[in-house]
């Protein structure tokens, strides 16, 4: 350890906390912070609930102040951790945070980047305990074990990864709106493709267009555990995904898809979802439906629903199970050009454009990853002296 440094627990670097109880204060407002209102993204108190005392939860119950910091005890490796900004100071959160109120030798923003070091967060993940619900207590937070530097030298250092976050928070929402802008020039040239037909188009419904084959529910004492026989897909069907991955197999199929069917979720919450099926057959369960190309490119009918996901999804809500039925597809009108061929250069258009989206979406997805490698490598400098 860097000269000068020590090794303290956390609970020797804070003060202690104050609890309260709304509900003593019937008609008095607070603004209360539950554990949904921390953002594991931007690492903020997104949104809280004004409340009257007489409505507070029985989790309602840690007192907070401008510069403490809060950590979600439930589920700690989600990173829910924020800093209280003043206009929140004396308010109140869920007892599900644990509130760290720094000393004054301690520079609040220090503890708040050392919460997000992978080894605080490793620590974290060991101590939890419960299965559907982890959790850590609050003396697991207390006694972990913290560098602690002179403030001088906190300070600095508090100030380094302030800028250095800013940089790397400015290069990710960069990358997040070229990748977004992708998206939108490939809808937008989707959509463009069925309102603005050209000559030698016609309009025809999609009964004359494909045939459906509608999935069926195969028993679990039908699957194969050895894989053998056909996958069994249950869904849903995901858009610009060829051949999904599949999980079950059976040697008693019900309902099929063939390859060049394409798939369409038609229950659950990923009703009017799309995937085309380039590899083998597959069975299929009643959450999918597949769409067979008779008189029409298989291409164009794809880009055709694709257009589709939000008249389905509006089709579904209101059900207990959202779903949509083979009627709700049927009955689409297709519009689309007479000739074979001119529905072959318009797929190859849109193949061409969404091939370009996809190298988007993985140079983002790159550099997500690269930024995230050195926010963490900057962390660990900075709390090994490093820095």
């Amino acid at each position: 350890m860097k000269k000068g440094w020590q090794t303290k627990s956390l609970g020797d670097v804070l003060v202690k906390t104050e609890t309260t109880d709304p509900t003593r204060s019937p008609s008095t407002e607070f603004d209360y912070i539950d554990v949904s209102s921390v953002s594991n993204e931007t690492l903020a108190i997104q949104e809280t609930q004004r409340l009257k005392g007489k409505d507070a939860p029985s989790r309602a119950r840690r007192l907070v102040r401008a510069n403490d910091v809060l950590f979600a005890t439930i589920r700690p490796t989600l990173r829910r951790i924020a800093i209280v900004p003043e206009e929140l100071d004396e308010q109140v959160c869920s007892t599900g945070y644990f509130v760290l109120r720094a000393k004054p030798e301690v520079d609040f923003r220090f503890v708040f980047y050392f919460l997000q070091t992978e080894d605080y967060m490793a620590a974290m993940e060991k101590l939890q305990k419960g299965a559907s619900y982890p959790a850590v207590t609050d003396g697991d937070v207390r006694s972990q074990p913290i560098p602690v530097p002179p403030l001088s030298e906190q300070q600095r250092i508090v100030g380094v990864l302030d800028e250095a976050f800013a940089g790397l928070a400015t290069a990710q929402a960069h990358a997040a709106q070229n990748l977004q802008n992708a998206r939108a020039l490939f809808e937008s040239h989707l959509q463009s493709v069925f309102t603005h037909r050209g000559k030698g188009w016609v309009e025809k419904p999609f009964s004359e267009l494909c045939e459906l084959i509608s999935g069926q529910h195969i028993d679990a004492a039908d699957y194969n555990t050895a894989r053998k026989g056909i996958g069994y897909l249950t869904g849903p069907a995901d858009f610009g995904v060829l051949n999904p991955i599949v999980t079950k197999w059976t040697e008693h199929p019900k309902r099929t898809a063939l390859p060049d069917d394409i798939l369409v979720t038609v229950k659950g919450a990923g009703v009017g979802k799309l995937n085309l099926l380039a590899g083998k057959e597959v069975a299929i369960s009643r959450q999918l439906m597949a769409v067979r190309a008779m008189n029409a490119e298989v291409g164009f009918l794809y880009a055709f629903l694709a257009t589709k996901l939000n008249h389905f999804q509006d089709l579904s809500k209101g059900a207990t199970i959202p779903g949509i039925s083979r009627e709700d597809i049927l009955t689409l009108r297709c519009s689309l050009p007479v000739s074979r061929d001119d529905q072959k250069r318009i797929v190859t258009q849109l193949d061409a454009l969404a091939a370009e989206t996809q190298r988007l979406t993985r140079l983002y997805e790159q550099k997500q990853a690269a930024l995230a490698a050195l926010k963490k490598s900057l962390l660990h400098q900075a709390f090994t002296g490093e820095l």
